[in-house]
């Protein structure tokens, strides 16, 4: 795999996809620094592995989920190699019988295609439909790292610029859960 050497605010060069530009500008409106490399698309976790040596600490796992009528959704930010087990999460928060969610709503609710999924995405998530969870090893971190809408680039950002700048903006909270 093709990954560029290690950036830092800098986009990637060429035209952007729509959603792609959109978290760009929005780290840089609110003066959140990112570091960013770029590749092929990492778009499983194998590949993610990669970019993770590059990038210097593990991409997150991002899981879409919803529960079975498909009313409540939940963007699942955990470390790459935690097991995770549906009946353990839906009890910590209240949800039974969760699923991954239909790729339309993935694009729908945060304009991410599959393996893109991401906490950047919860910008365009403006009736707040869908509720974060983070295992709490990655909401503990100093660094959270992330794809901005698409899995053609990975960032690297301080977790409380995520938690007290990106979210509040969002008007998104976050639920710390325990994997």
């Amino acid at each position: 795999m093709t990954i560029t050497p290690l950036s830092h605010n800098t986009r990637p060069e060429g035209e952007l996809l729509p959603q792609e530009a959109a978290c760009f500008h929005q780290l840089e409106t609110l003066g959140i620094g990112y570091d960013r490399v770029s590749s092929e698309p990492a778009d499983t976790m194998e590949k993610c592995a990669e970019v993770s040596q590059v990038l210097g600490m593990p991409i997150c796992k991002n899981l879409f989920l919803c529960n079975r009528q498909k009313t409540q959704f939940y963007l699942l930010a955990m470390g790459p190699d935690k097991p995770f087990h549906t009946k353990d999460l839906s009890a910590q928060i209240g949800s039974a019988r969760l699923s991954f969610a239909p790729e339309e709503q993935l694009w729908e609710l945060l304009h991410c295609t599959p393996g893109s999924a991401t906490v950047l995405g919860l910008m365009n998530d403006t009736d707040h439909a869908v509720r974060l969870l983070m295992e709490r090893d990655v909401y503990k971190a100093e660094y959270f790292s992330c794809h901005p809408c698409i899995c053609t680039s990975s960032l690297k950002i301080k977790t409380s610029d995520l938690l007290n700048i990106f979210l509040p903006s969002t008007g998104h909270d976050v639920t710390v859960i325990d994997l």
